[in-house]
């Protein structure tokens, strides 16, 4: 019956003249052609039309042994909106996704709106996002030229969500999908294509990549509206955007800017007749909600776009930008993850993040970095199904874009193969699971041992030991089999531990498996920052 009513379909399209097509047929832009479509499920489509239209979509797939292929119709409501599901369908390529609205009359003529997705692939779809480490390219990486030439790789799809914020969710985004290859690979998320093309090879399978990724930004810009007002101690966020765009008045805005504009502009010719630095050009302040640090603006622009589009997981690496507010990145960073599982409504898919490396932030001996490494640990315990890539050997102590980018991506899909793949392998270096004290020393255990722990040199680095005072001081620590033990001369009882505890350092402490320790403590001392309250 299916087919029968696909043959009738495509036999009325075939006589209609361009001048009788119509243009109310939409779908987002995520549907076009080479695009990879989730295997194993029921995968969405959607879009618009005209307010009851009879919408019918069809997917055909060559297979093995001929093809095969699937149809679904829906009506559309008052509002214009369709939804439909096909599948699942198994890996697979050659795919044509066609999206119909027949039967309308265009000056006495049938008509018949229709969009085709061409050279579609069934494999595995993932979204790559963050802040500058997810948008660092391939061509700014290390390697860069040696892995541009070898990036031939047909069967991974590249999707690039253009960088911007808006005050409510968006329908659409303005982008395409496009094969994988020295050609388009070069301005591609480096950490997405690397963990791409280390899936793609091991599963033998397409992978979509969707990078939507903006350098500088907060975690709560990536965070719906009603995620954030749904806890507490985030609501605020909310509360004063609304402040803001409630006074906010276009015309007054432009007014004042005129006359800053004009006083630059004064300021500069000035500057530039007595041979001095002109000073920084202004630039029109944005609408309230519309700044890439806005409190939902990249969720509306680059993230509701793609929901619900099927998809296996998402891979993560932000946190610089929250790392002065690490301790509320405990409660905001869990939110967010959440949040998306929510809106796409697919359970608890895996969620894969980068532990920041080693960073100075101004002060190497700070700790406003290992705070929000210990931030983004602690999500790791408190939800499913979300696994941490540490990559403490690769930071750059000046540098907060460290370029080795490839054991990133490496690194988080091993992790996926793991929780998204259910192969039986060490996918996480040691995180610290408890601790013993006996007499001077503390004995500490860990869980992703991973065949034994490791000193990568002659001695272990990076530990610090406190007694009940909680003043840490540098401690001396051994492997001993599958536990390290700490002590130090300085300290006769000791009570915690801490690895790792400050902005930069350099650490070495790894499993068999080949992959390095999260930084940690033992201790339960209050972050640094935690936000002082107001009296």
């Amino acid at each position: 019956m299916i087919r029968t009513r696909w043959l009738l379909l495509a036999a009325v399209a075939g006589l209609m003249s361009p001048a009788t097509s119509r243009a109310d047929l939409k779908v987002p832009a995520v549907f076009g052609d080479n695009m990879v479509l989730q295997r194993g499920t029921a995968f969405p489509v959607w879009g618009t039309a005209n307010p009851n239209d009879e919408i019918y979509v069809h997917f055909e797939q060559k297979t093995a042994d001929g093809k095969r292929e699937e149809g679904k119709a829906a009506k559309t409501g008052k509002d214009g909106k369709w939804f439909v599901k096909i599948g699942p369908f198994e890996p697979g390529e050659s795919g044509v996704l066609t999206i119909k609205a027949p039967d309308k009359k265009v000056k006495g003529k049938d008509a018949t709106d229709q969009v085709v997705c061409k050279n579609v692939l069934i494999g595995e779809v993932w979204v790559c996002s963050g802040q500058s480490n997810m948008q660092w390219t391939v061509k700014s990486s290390a390697n860069a030229d040696e892995n541009i030439k070898a990036a031939t790789y047909p069967k991974i799809r590249l999707f690039s969500v253009p960088r911007k914020a808006t005050a409510t969710p968006q329908n659409d985004v303005a982008a395409k999908w496009v094969e994988c290859s020295p050609a388009t690979v070069a301005n591609f998320s480096a950490v997405g294509y690397f963990f791409g093309r280390d899936l793609h090879k091991k599963l033998n399978v397409p992978i979509g990549l969707i990078d939507s990724s903006y350098g500088g930004t907060p975690a709560e810009s990536w965070t719906s509206r009603e995620s954030l007002l749904a806890e507490d101690s985030l609501k605020y966020f909310v509360e004063n955007l609304d402040n803001a765009r409630k006074g906010y008045n276009p015309e007054k805005v432009k007014e004042a800017f005129e006359v800053t504009w004009a006083n630059w502009q004064n300021a500069a010719k000035e500057a530039k007749e007595k041979k001095l630095p002109v000073p920084k050009q202004p630039t029109m302040p944005p609408e309230p909600g519309t700044s890439s640090g806005s409190p939902s603006g990249l969720y509306n622009a680059m993230i509701a776009p793609l929901v619900p589009f099927a998809i296996k997981g998402a891979i993560w690496y932000q946190g610089e930008s929250n790392a002065p507010r690490a301790f509320e990145y405990r409660t905001l960073f869990p939110a967010m993850i959440q949040d998306w599982r929510q809106q796409w409504k697919q359970g608890e898919f895996p969620f894969l993040l980068v532990q920041l490396a080693p960073y100075w932030d101004g002060d190497s001996n700070g700790v406003r970095y290992a705070e929000l490494r210990d931030a983004q640990l602690y999500s790791t315990t408190k939800l499913r199904n979300v696994a941490i890539a540490v990559i403490t050997d690769v930071g750059d102590e000046k540098d907060i874009h460290p370029k080795q980018k490839e054991p990133v991506g490496g690194r988080l899909a091993i992790a996926a193969r793991a929780l998204a793949y259910g192969e039986s392998i060490e996918y996480s270096g040691p995180t610290y699971k408890s601790k013993t004290i006996d007499g001077n020393k503390v004995i500490l255990s860990f869980d992703h041992v991973g065949g034994g722990l490791v000193a990568k040199g002659e001695k272990l680095l990076g530990f610090k030991i406190a007694g009940e005072n909680g003043e840490f001081v540098p401690a001396d620590a051994i492997v001993q089999g599958d536990q390290v033990i700490v002590s130090s001369p300085m300290v006769e009882k000791p009570a915690n531990v801490r690895y790792g505890w400050q902005n930069f350092t350099v650490l070495n402490l790894w499993n068999k498996a080949g992959l390095p320790a999260s930084p940690f403590r033992t201790d339960d001392l209050p972050y640094t920052t935690i936000p002082k309250k107001k009296s």
